[in-house]
């Protein structure tokens, strides 16, 4: 079974109003506007795309069946206001939409980590939608939704991963042409092993690019540790 079909079984398994998770654990946002906030991440399971860096492999397939409601008691627990929806890609699971809604219906920080390859449209105004755009390097660049950058908003967050030059050049090429840096945060994050992390900052600075150099705040605190 490849990757679009056992995606394509847990939507249509899945009974209503549960999802097929990975993992619930609270750590430190590493990434993004929230970078540094105690944050209750929800990662599901499944995911249509095979990026080359991809760090999260391991939510491809398993997981377990959870009732929505059971996953916001489950979030309760841990006490903080931020919650983090990931993968993954959260949204080949059709349900995703109603447990984000819940969660904002909840009184939480809400953000979504959404790979940009499906439809954004469904979900809750309210949430962060923070979404990648797949450069050339992931080996996923046709695998982009361009019709979601009409989209986005003031409250959503614009992501590419860069492994090379090319890329770089790439992504401020379609950081220009989208102007993507007026409607929403715009970050740059090196690829490990790929980028050197000064070389990106001293490309973002000697090409004055409108963006955002991030890199991944947890691994420098916890390196490769599972559940951060």
């Amino acid at each position: 079974m490849n990757a679009d079909e056992h995606t394509a079984t847990i939507a249509a398994e899945s009974p209503r109003e549960r999802l097929k998770l990975t993992e619930i654990f609270l750590s430190l946002q590493g990434e993004a506007r929230d970078a540094g906030w105690p944050t209750v991440f929800v990662r599901l399971t499944g995911c249509p795309l095979r990026c080359q860096y991809c760090d999260t492999t391991y939510a491809f397939y398993g997981g377990n069946w959870w009732e929505i409601d059971a996953i916001l008691e489950e979030v309760a627990k841990y006490g903080a206001r931020h919650v983090c929806v990931t993968g993954g890609e959260p949204l080949a699971q059709k349900r995703c939409v109603h447990l984000l809604e819940k969660l904002c219906d909840a009184g939480y920080i809400v953000s979504l980590e959404t790979s940009g390859a499906m439809d954004i449209g469904n979900v809750d105004a309210r949430v962060s939608r923070v979404m990648d755009i797949k450069t050339p390097g992931s080996g996923e660049v046709a695998r982009n939704h361009w019709a979601n950058i009409p989209l986005l908003t003031t409250h959503d967050q614009v992501k590419f991963v860069i492994c090379s030059r090319e890329d770089f050049d790439w992504a401020k090429d379609i950081v220009a042409q989208y102007q993507l840096h007026t409607v929403c945060d715009v970050l740059f994050s090196p690829s490990a092993g790929q980028v050197q992390a000064r070389e990106l900052a001293d490309w973002i600075v000697t090409e004055k690019v409108p963006v955002r150099f991030q890199m991944q705040l947890h691994k420098i605190l916890w390196g490769e540790e599972p559940g951060r």
